[in-house]
């Protein structure tokens, strides 16, 4: 799929590795309306600092990528780093450099390879082509083993809109914001407050609940440009059905690459949604979902495929969520475990076992307590897991 106006480009800058992509540009013919949104991290890399106070302008033209070295806790060379490639990028383009968005993502630490991106740049902007997005999006991958990208196309205002979202993230990944970069580009023709908007609505639905480790990271971030070349009526009203539409496909885009980025977890075998409900208020709900999602004993015993429900009931009663362990009831699947806060027996755990064979499956927790429901979702604990964050800078 294409839109119009915008392009795409990847290169081996050997920034880390040989002889594969790891630098990565995307590209609007004329600025685009931008909103983003970044890590919550005290830490933050030396991209994210800049594209803050960049996209307070609620424009840009540009996200120039790389992975391999996430230039975070680099001091003022890293900042210095940030702003000589993205000025690179500008003068290649021949666009103002505030209009140029950086991101990073790899090892923290260590300097930015500014040579590596001037050997390639010219290269990287000669290669603009608006059929390359799959390039940009294998560019952006660290421990991910499958590149992530959805497409969508809806009629908006009588026009067709057009949609390309990617996203890389596999590992070190708990909200709010995980350890993850996403893309997302649209022909859309939208007002910078109800982009912003929807994006601070949808992040708060998809990326904001799902956990693969309970980690945070220092370069997390998502961007949403917006260049209007669909010529649809201008999407600037809230209430008027044509930005309800635009929120709710941005909200479905966000959420399949979310729930891409758990499929892809470091060393997972399973994507677990874990649900709440019968709770007081919906924010009791996420907390106690979040709590058993990041509980090291049951994404174990999930990898293990051991029906230990146990291990779930410990982790909501040490969640902070007040609730009686007597009208709890639990579910995997389709199998009822427990009932009013006691096991249904060895059978029931039995078939309750043959659920955690599958790929995907719900946990389902009732508090019977009030309407408060919410989601979490999340991933095993696997083997593989520590052994590819043991070799992770090797």
């Amino acid at each position: 799929m294409l839109i119009n106006g915008f392009s795409f480009s990847a290169v081996p800058a050997g920034i880390k590795y040989s002889g594969r992509l790891d630098l990565g540009l995307i590209y609007s013919d004329t600025p685009a309306v931008t909103a983003g949104m970044f890590t919550t991290s005290q830490i933050k890399a030396a991209p994210v600092v800049l594209d803050m106070e960049r996209l307070k302008q609620g424009r840009a033209q540009a996200i120039l990528v790389n992975s391999g070295c996430a230039n975070a806790c680099t001091g003022e060379a890293g900042m210095e780093a940030a702003i000589a490639t993205s000025r690179m990028a500008a003068e290649s383009l021949e666009i103002n450099e505030e209009m140029v968005q950086v991101s990073s993502t790899g090892v923290i630490g260590l300097p930015l390879n500014v040579t590596a991106f001037e050997n390639n740049m010219s290269a990287l902007v000669e290669g603009l082509d608006p059929g390359k997005f799959e390039d940009v999006a294998q560019s952006i991958m660290t421990t991910d083993t499958v590149s992530k990208t959805v497409y969508r196309v809806e009629e908006i205002g009588g026009k067709e809109v057009r949609f390309m979202g990617m996203a890389k993230g596999s590992g070190m990944i708990m909200p709010n914001m995980a350890t993850m970069l996403a893309f997302v580009v649209t022909d859309a023709r939208i007002s910078f407050t109800e982009l912003n908007k929807s994006l601070h609505s949808s992040v708060e639905q998809t990326f904001n609940r799902i956990t693969v480790d309970g980690d945070t990271s220092t370069n997390d971030m998502v961007l949403v440009l917006a260049n209007g070349a669909a010529e649809n009526p201008w999407i600037d009203d809230s209430e008027h059905p044509d930005c309800v539409l635009f929120q709710r496909v941005l909200e479905e885009i966000l959420k399949e690459l979310a729930l891409k980025i758990v499929m892809d977890g470091e060393g997972a075998t399973k994507c677990i949604t874990i649900r709440v409900c019968g709770a007081k208020e919906d924010q009791d709900a996420e907390k106690m979902a979040r709590t058993v999602a990041n509980s090291n004993l049951v994404k174990t015993a999930f990898f293990g495929e051991d029906a230990n429900w146990g291990r779930i009931i410990a982790a909501m009663g040490r969640s902070g969520v007040r609730f009686n362990p007597d009208k709890v009831d639990i579910a995997f699947g389709d199998v009822v475990m427990v009932r009013n806060g006691c096991g249904l027996g060895p059978e029931v755990e039995q078939a309750a076992t043959e659920v955690l064979k599958e790929k995907k499956f719900a946990v389902c927790i009732d508090l019977k307590d009030g309407a408060g429901c919410e989601e979490i979702h999340t991933c095993d604990f696997s083997i593989d897991y520590v052994k590819i964050n043991a070799d992770y800078r090797s």
